[in-house]
């Protein structure tokens, strides 16, 4: 029996290991190889280089299920993974019978802030010619930063599950189940908490750059 051969695509701008999509794409990656895939991940590419949309284009020829992990940028996509979309969705496919997934995480409490981008993500399916697999959402996303899943104990214990049973399914060549939907959107901390510590990282960021005294100012309001 052939391997299933999936690209994952990782859709943040940041450095390497510094991205909460990059780790929730590596805890993926882990359990497709352990299903017996073959993986390749790529992040979005930074420039304009032809080699690089080259790579790109040859990686996802290749694959089975092409799944994009993103974080959500007000209510949408980052710009470079819409151009990514944008390359892949003018080029010539060379087969049909390939599977879009997706799986975005945002910077609010509530993984229902992520519903219009999964939207624009199935119309990008159905115009590119993919079979839609379904799509996750995860709010809170900060509480990751870039570390691995199972270095953060019971706080991601449904970030995981849910996670594994969406690369199980999905292995199979099966949807995103309502169970692995369901898990990932359970808070991974009440959202008091995590405004909180929100607010308490935004005024050291302020004070480290001296403008804390201007957070409550309102320079357009009447």
């Amino acid at each position: 029996m052939t391997a299933r051969r999936i690209l994952l695509l990782v859709g943040s701008a940041k450095a390497a290991g510094r991205s909460t999509s990059e780790a929730l794409a590596r805890h993926l990656a882990d359990r497709f190889e352990t299903g017996g895939a073959a993986v390749s991940t790529l992040p979005v590419n930074r420039s304009r280089r032809a080699a690089e949309d080259a790579r790109l284009a040859a990686a996802l020829d290749d694959a089975d299920l092409f799944m994009l992990v993103t974080p959500l940028y007000v209510d949408s996509l980052p710009y470079l993974v819409t151009r990514s979309l944008e390359i892949i969705a003018g080029r010539e496919r060379r087969r049909g019978d390939q599977q879009f997934a997706a799986l975005i995480n945002c910077g609010f409490p509530e993984a229902a802030q992520c519903r219009t981008a999964l939207a624009i993500l199935e119309c990008f399916a159905r115009r590119a010619g993919f079979e839609w697999a379904g799509g996750l959402a995860l709010g809170g996303g900060g509480s990751i930063d870039g570390r691995r899943l199972s270095q953060l104990g019971g706080m991601t214990r449904n970030v995981r599950t849910g996670l594994e049973l969406a690369a199980d399914a999905l292995m199979r060549a099966e949807p995103v189940p309502d169970a692995a939907i369901a898990r990932l959107a359970k808070p991974m901390m009440p959202a008091a908490i995590y405004t909180g510590i929100a607010n308490i990282g935004w005024r050291w960021q302020a004070s480290r750059h001296g403008v804390h005294r201007h957070l409550n100012e309102r320079p357009y309001g009447r």
